[in-house]
């Protein structure tokens, strides 16, 4: 994904594990990243991956999690210190990534690189893998019932319908109820503008307890 398309304003993931194979002076370089939710999931993919490449010389690894990718660690797993863990973490800030876990796998081809040759491998490795396919935006959501008239339905969907990341359901009784996803910095106007049209009767709605999340 070209860092050109990306808001500055948004962090990113991914939704699939996704995974590249480099070579450099006969060295392997098997990078993978998996979407995570927190710190014990993504202590879990670097046990898993590691243990899938047991015979492995290196299994690298960094994390990123948090809202706002304020909580991450890295490990240089026996390279040189600084020459893996942090070049895998520097290369997935620099795409505003969060929520997202990262293994490096290295087979050693009997030709040492050097820091700076470790450094620009490991960095590369993760570069590969993150433009494999578009990064998905992360967006905090919080989910809504609404329940509206037929007659009031269009008026009100076109209203919001910037607001909204998805309208998840919709049943048609007597009246439309919707339960729906607003993007949680849009939140406090769309509160507003349905609070509004429920003192005057047009609508009925709620925000559903422990369902907000982050959407990718």
């Amino acid at each position: 994904m070209n860092k050109d398309m990306m808001d500055e304003n948004y962090f990113y993931s991914i939704d699939h594990r996704r995974t590249t194979t480099i070579k450099i002076k006969r060295s392997i370089f098997i990078c993978t990243l998996e979407y995570v939710e927190s710190i014990e999931k993504a202590k879990n993919v670097i046990s898993r991956i590691a243990k899938e490449n047991k015979t492995a010389t290196h299994n690298c690894w960094a994390y990123i999690l948090g809202e706002k990718g304020d909580i991450f660690h890295c490990s240089d797993a026996g390279e040189p210190s600084g020459t893996a863990g942090k070049p895998i973490l520097n290369t997935m800030q620099s795409y505003n990534m969060a929520h997202i876990a990262a293994v490096v796998t290295r087979h050693f081809g009997g030709v040492k690189l050097g820091v700076r040759g470790l450094i620009d491998a490991y960095g590369a490795s993760v570069k590969n893998t993150i433009e494999l396919k578009k990064l998905k935006k992360l967006v905090q959501t919080v989910s809504m019932l609404i329940e509206v008239s037929y007659e009031f339905n269009d008026t009100l969907l076109n209203q919001i319908k910037n607001d909204l990341t998805q309208i998840k359901d919709t049943t048609y009784t007597d009246k439309i109820v919707h339960t729906v996803e607003i993007e949680l910095k849009n939140f406090a106007r769309v509160d507003r503008l349905l609070s509004e049209y429920q003192s005057r009767g047009k609508l009925k709605f709620s925000r559903i307890p422990q369902a907000d999340k982050i959407s990718v």
